[in-house]
């Protein structure tokens, strides 16, 4: 790790975080010893935690930059993928412009096993993986959470555009960012809900454009920088390509293709290959535009049918987190969102015995429900939870 020298501060700003003199609830196992006003920001190298640093050090608060090295990139992909060598050379840039220390953590093996085996193995069993989720709970929001406790800090500031409101009762509820092109609240469900007092997320009331002004007014390295791309440690040719390449041998599933009626189509080269709702690329001659029904990895078979075989009734989510509550009361009314581009829509959602379980029923059947993909509740801004999908239910 390195640090860099103390240089002067920016122009002053604002910040949207917790009131300085607002003792929020602890638990007994946290830390005594918490230096007050510390934060540590998570530095990606992109504009948007660029600007959350400079809003903390010019708040007043003791800022510390860190950057987590989660796997290494060839020198091709350096302007295509976040967390790139590249990457780290502009946080440390906009941090030493902001007079703040800054670090660099290798998390490379947590990221490895938590993220990218997750990734292949999810396909290797016909689901839909999202890693944004999976990276979000097992390293951002825990590694990092729990180093930056470590490192005495009182909150873990990071560029999402996503609320923490902290009410006065002590408890903390997460909300929509207001950007709704940029909200990512559908990423963070998985949260502990006792971590919200510890997160600070700046940028839950702006906009992007005004987090690329406010970053061209203090002549940021990175104001003009551009989004890196969704999967970020798929750097060269396609993910199916990239799954292929880790699969051991006889880790694959080939099969056949199936129709809903029955009727067997042709091979196929392994269900890792495909997802629900894929239409293009196949390779089966029909009638009619065909798409992926569903996956049954114990047989290797990958059914196909007409559009209107995507529709579903509900959905069965497993492994859930719940935010605004520890189990909710009863059935809640409430909106489902089931892919981060999708919009919510109307739902009952039950609990089972165990709430990590929870039953979903659409108000109207939803296209292409994924195994594997998030199923995130919500009341309006508010984020109640969320589970990984298991299975759709017809």
């Amino acid at each position: 790790m390195s640090s860099v020298e103390e240089q002067q501060a920016p122009a002053d700003m604002s910040c949207e975080a917790p009131p300085r003199d607002q003792e929020l609830p602890r638990d007994a196992n946290e830390l005594d010893n918490l230096v007050r006003d510390r934060v540590v920001v998570a530095m990606s190298g992109g504009v948007d935690s660029s600007v959350v640093a400079a809003m903390v050090a010019k708040q007043g608060w003791d800022a510390i930059g860190i950057s987590m090295r989660l796997y290494s990139t060839p020198p091709a992909a350096y302007t295509k993928s976040c967390c790139s060598p590249d990457d780290l050379f502009d946080a440390r840039m906009v941090s030493s412009k902001l007079g703040i220390p800054f670090y660099v953590a290798n998390y490379q093996e947590e990221f490895q096993q938590r993220v990218i085996d997750y990734f292949v193995q999810e396909y290797r069993h016909g689901r839909t993986p999202n890693p944004c989720v999976a990276c979000n709970n097992h390293v951002k929001f825990d590694i990092l959470l729990e180093r930056s406790l470590a490192l005495g800090a009182k909150y873990l500031a990071t560029g999402h555009f996503v609320r923490v409101e902290h009410r006065e009762d002590g408890t903390s509820i997460m909300k929509k960012g207001l950007d709704a092109n940029k909200d990512q609240s559908y990423f963070l469900f998985g949260i502990p809900r006792t971590a919200l007092p510890r997160l600070m997320f700046p940028l839950g009331e702006m906009t992007k454009q005004e987090v690329r002004e406010e970053a061209r007014i203090l002549e940021l390295e990175t104001a003009e920088k551009p989004e890196s791309q969704e999967i970020c440690f798929v750097t060269g040719g396609s993910y199916k390509e990239f799954v292929e390449e880790r699969l051991s041998r006889g880790e694959s599933k080939p099969g056949k293709f199936m129709h809903v009626d029955g009727k067997v189509l042709g091979d196929h080269d392994g269900i890792h290959n495909f997802t629900v709702g894929q239409r293009k690329g196949l390779g089966l001659s029909w009638h009619e535009p065909l798409y992926v029904i569903a996956i049954r990895p114990e047989t290797g078979s990958v059914v196909v049918g007409p559009k209107q075989g995507l529709m579903s009734q509900g959905l069965v989510a497993e492994r859930c987190n719940w935010l605004s509550f520890e189990r909710p009361p009863g059935p809640i009314e409430c909106e489902v969102k089931i892919r981060y581009r999708s919009k919510p829509v109307k739902a009952l959602v039950t609990v089972g015995q165990d709430a990590s379980t929870a039953f979903v029923d659409f108000e109207e059947p939803q296209r292409a429900v994924a195994p594997g993909q998030a199923a995130v509740f919500y009341r309006g801004d508010e984020v109640l939870g969320g589970g990984w999908i298991e299975e759709a239910r017809q």
